[in-house]
């Protein structure tokens, strides 16, 4: 998978799943802001991106990856061959 259709799908599964729109998603945007997560949204947005992608997300990383970019970069690093 390109990085490009990796990208257009985070972005689908996310805009799907917590009901915003794809245009609302940017690259530099913060993702706990723009998802409106709480600490329980959070786990699911990171209980889905494990599973749609098959990548694991250990507590302290999650701390890390702040905006979408961040999340792109550390999906394509980790993602199965």
């Amino acid at each position: 998978m390109s990085k490009q259709a990796l990208i257009t799908q985070v972005n689908e599964v996310l805009a799907n799943e917590f009901e915003i729109e794809v245009s609302d998603i940017r690259p530099e945007a913060n993702i706990k802001e723009t998802l409106q997560l709480d600490s329980l949204s959070l786990v699911d947005m990171v209980a889905l991106i494990e599973s749609t992608f098959n990548v694991k997300i250990k507590g302290a990383e999650i701390i890390e990856i702040q905006t979408f970019d961040h999340l792109y970069e550390f999906i394509n690093d980790r993602k199965p061959v």
